[in-house]
């Protein structure tokens, strides 16, 4: 396929115009190219592409036995060295919340899934016998967002290796430094295991034009983006098979019949994560007019705060700007990440450093409500019945067809809204992290493909499928 040049150029630019620029690298690029790189970390996209696809070819000939044992060395580092990580993540990024980065890499090390993901089908007739297996792609080109910058990694690095896959990340640049300590720590102790390094590389100084190289290297098989609109168009439009994971605004509902306590203690518990960067984490709230007040009531008893109509004109006039040619909302990355407290400041209001979120009504056409904000503020818009809300909740979540959340005790309630917004994960009387695991049943990964229609991806995303055919024998039955 040919690669429209002008489209993935101009789109990669919209994304670094939404999240600032990326560094040239040039100097530090010129300067590392004749050290080869190691340990996983290159400055350029062919050594990277280069040393992953040397690697798969090693990974190739090991058995699943390797695979596993490469697999539970990435688990074990997460987990014992996560307090570290996380806490380099947090120093970097200056977004989100220690103890939540810290937890992230924890619970990825414990339940990402692995090998045992990849299962074999069989056919056995009178014409014979066929097997069909999950192979891997090759080598893979990654790029991850600031918001969970080595958490989307280990992830993405345990399911891709699990389905005998390498990759090359191109991290966000705001998040660069521990994505590529990371990577050398884990390809270290990968190679001392097994003997192969450069299982999963990643490049030091991301840069536009690294970006551009690994979305159009004849080398990578497979695209896999965790990010916004733009970044997932790009992904698209790059000739080759694309996994893209893309925005959320994740609406909730609560109905008449909801337990409003659990409903209070669920939001924020969801919203409030990692001071809401969680793609799946509740945006905005329509409640039920017959129990808006009392819904509010319970969110303070929950420990939230609520801000007046006065403070949260004064929190959106700061945290809310216009961007692009056509003057679009969007969120100020000065306060996305910040803590309630900070928010809270911005609005003229002091709270305990403590306050894990805070909140207040607007109606339906606030820009808190639209823009997936990505701050531990939350919008509660007055709904005439349940259906009303079910149909803003439909509206605003875009069509992203990414999280919903409902709090209710009416199966068809729950089953309507379920129809109605057809996302990938729906969650009913629990915060938005129960939908992966954490809380509820399922398992974990931090890139959720909805656009590409994967869902949340496990090992057997990052596979191909090959079918083996005997013809008239090894029917032993």
């Amino acid at each position: 396929m040919q690669y429209d040049e002008t489209l993935i150029r101009n789109v990669v630019a919209q994304v670094l115009a939404e999240v600032g620029p990326m560094p040239s690298g040039n100097g530090a690029a010129q300067q590392a190219a004749s050290a080869g790189g190691r340990n996983g970390v290159f400055y350029d996209a062919e050594s990277a592409v280069t040393a992953a696809r040397a690697a798969f070819e090693q990974l190739r000939e090991r058995t699943l036995a390797d695979r596993k044992r490469i697999i539970d060395v990435i688990r074990r580092i997460s987990i014992e060295q996560c307090e570290e990580l996380g806490t380099m993540e947090m120093e970097e990024t200056q977004i989100g919340r220690l103890e939540h980065k810290i937890e992230k890499l924890k619970t990825l090390g414990e339940q990402t899934p692995g090998v045992e993901f990849l299962e074999t089908r069989a056919f056995s007739g009178d014409y014979g016998l066929a097997v069909i297996d999950r192979a891997p792609f090759g080598v893979i080109g990654a790029i991850t967002p600031v918001t969970h910058s080595l958490p989307t990694i280990t992830g993405n690095a345990v399911s891709m290796i699990a389905g005998g896959n390498t990759v090359v990340v191109n991290p966000h640049p705001s998040g660069k430094k521990v994505a590529a300590e990371g990577v050398r720590r884990f390809n270290e102790a990968i190679a001392a295991e097994i003997g192969i390094d450069n299982l999963i590389c990643v490049i030091a100084e991301p840069t536009l034009e690294s970006a551009e190289a690994l979305f159009k290297h004849r080398s990578v098989a497979l695209i896999c983006v965790t990010g916004g609109p733009a970044v997932g168009r790009a992904a698209l439009n790059s000739g080759k098979r694309a996994i893209v994971a893309g925005p959320g605004n994740p609406p909730v509902v609560v109905d008449e019949t909801a337990d409003l306590d659990l409903a209070a203690r669920s939001i924020i518990t969801g919203g409030a994560y990692d001071n809401n960067l969680l793609c799946i984490a509740e945006k905005e709230v329509f409640v039920v007019d017959s129990v808006f007040d009392a819904m509010m009531d319970a969110m303070r008893r929950a420990g939230a705060v609520q801000l007046n109509a006065a403070q949260i004109a004064e929190l959106t006039s700061k945290a809310i700007v216009t961007v692009g040619d056509d003057q679009h909302d969007a969120a100020c990355k000065d306060y996305i990440g910040k803590d309630a407290s900070f928010l809270a400041a911005a609005a003229g209001v002091s709270v305990p450093p403590e306050t894990e979120l805070v909140f207040g009504e607007t109606d339906e056409h606030h820009p808190f409500v639209s823009v997936e904000q990505m701050m531990p503020f939350l919008p509660f818009v007055r709904a005439r019945d349940v259906d009303h809300a079910i149909a803003m909740a439909k509206h605003y979540e875009h069509g992203f067809r990414h999280t919903a959340i409902i709090h209710s005790r009416n199966v068809r309630n729950m089953t309507k809204m379920g129809r109605e917004l057809d996302t990938t994960l729906y969650v009913k009387n629990g915060p938005c992290m129960a939908s992966l695991g954490l809380g509820g049943e399922g398992y974990l990964s931090f890139s959720i493909a909805g656009p590409t229609g994967e869902g949340v991806t496990t090992p057997t995303t990052f596979t191909r499928e090959r079918r083996c055919s005997m013809i008239g024998e090894l029917r032993v039955v």
